[in-house]
């Protein structure tokens, strides 16, 4: 008789959906996914729900394999010795290997006053209640967007295309990620839409009070709702759970993605950083990272060495309103290229982006084992001989 093995998933994001569905491929795996909210988050679409062009949430019966057992709850702890979860409910959870997918979220801004009068927007709950304080903002308000990553662009232009008077504080460059080509073309498609750009070494905010946003160089911008997009961070599961992570968190695996404390523990998504290299946060990491850690765990059951982690990211995509998007083309290695498509063509492959990553997703449900990821990162391996060097040279 074939044993059983059970698959805990923690974190029902881009990554740990794609791993559950991936991991039903095998008859004997049982796989249960664990996650504080009924429905799925399409995060790449929060900057709409703040905008009112979407709610930005899908039903986890469109997106999970018929065998994957969904649990609405939270992970307090995981007692990696005794293999096991507990739960806020305060149940337990036995599992012969876990995902760890945490995904990430809101930094929690060292800025005086940010906490207090700032509005953050990387969790489904943030974007709902600024929603809701917007809704009940005059017109005529002026709204400060601190941050200028892709969902600070993006929430400066969706909401600049309703009408609204925003600034947009970059804290330093304006997309930072970008080439000098696409960031002009960023900046052109803001200034089109009326956004205020601050940018520059002296625009980062020191300090933010009920009112206003003030600068490293003196200045006070008037701010009736301010909202904060700058820095991520990840749950601190991991760390609680006495295993080892970087410095923000994100927990430590080699190249198979596998915990440096515990073989049975993989993890995937933002809140991996494997060698210590991690990827950029992005949707367009999660789905490869959640298909390999699927791989791993089912390589590990088969009682073969898991492949390392060589896939790549090869663009980024930021919506400028609903009408335009910088689509940013990338080398295998994640670094922006000069090559980049903009306006109404931009939008275009934008919104196709979105639609792909669920589309993906679905398809691996209905085919576990069928994703797959087409660019390969050959220079991953040189940047790791190069990681080590230096810190042989320390």
């Amino acid at each position: 008789m074939t044993e059983n093995t059970e698959v805990i998933v923690v974190g029902g994001g881009y990554a740990g959906v794609m791993a559950a569905n991936r991991l039903t491929q095998r008859a004997d795996v049982t796989v249960t996914l664990i996650n504080p909210r009924p429905t799925f988050v399409h995060r790449v679409r929060l900057h709409q729900l703040v905008g009112g062009s979407d709610d930005a949430v899908l039903d986890y019966r469109e997106l999970l394999a018929d065998r994957v057992r969904l649990v609405v709850d939270s992970v307090t702890r995981i007692e990696a010795a005794e293999r096991s979860v507990t739960l806020a409910s305060g149940g337990t959870v036995g599992y012969d290997y876990l995902v760890y997918a945490v995904g990430s979220g809101s930094a929690d801004p060292q800025v005086p006053g940010a906490a207090e009068f700032a509005y953050p927007i990387s969790r489904l709950e943030e974007a709902q209640r600024l929603r809701s304080v917007l809704d009940a903002t005059p017109a005529t308000a002026v709204l400060t967007v601190v941050g200028a990553g892709p969902l600070g662009i993006e929430t400066a232009a969706e909401l600049a295309e309703l009408g609204r008077t925003v600034t947009l504080v970059c804290g330093g460059a304006l997309g930072p990620y970008l080439h000098p080509r696409g960031r002009r073309s960023v900046a052109k498609e803001l200034s089109n839409l009326g956004v205020t750009v601050v940018d520059g070494p002296d625009s980062a905010v020191t300090a933010v009070t009920h009112d206003a946003v003030r600068l490293r160089d003196g200045r006070e911008l008037p701010s009736d709702v301010t909202i904060w997009t700058a820095g991520f961070g990840v749950p601190d599961l991991a760390a609680r759970s006495g295993l080892r992570t970087d410095a923000i968190g994100r927990l430590l695996t080699d190249e198979t993605l596998t915990s440096v404390d515990d073989e049975r523990i993989v993890a995937t998504g933002d809140a991996a950083a494997p060698s210590d290299l991690p990827l950029r946060m992005s949707g367009q990491a999660a789905l490869p990272l959640g298909s390999h850690a699927a791989d791993t765990v089912l390589s590990r059951i088969a009682g073969e060495r898991p492949a390392d982690f060589n896939r790549g990211i090869a663009a980024m995509c930021i919506s400028l309103g609903r009408r335009a998007a910088v689509f940013q083309v990338a080398r295998r290695n994640d670094t922006a290229t000069r090559f980049h498509l903009a306006g109404g063509l931009g939008a275009k492959l934008k919104e196709a982006s979105c639609a792909s990553m669920i589309k993906q997703i679905t398809g691996e449900a209905r085919k576990p084992g069928s994703h797959r990821w087409p660019v390969k990162d050959t220079t991953r391996q040189e940047l790791l001989r190069a990681q080590e060097s230096l810190r042989a040279k320390q």
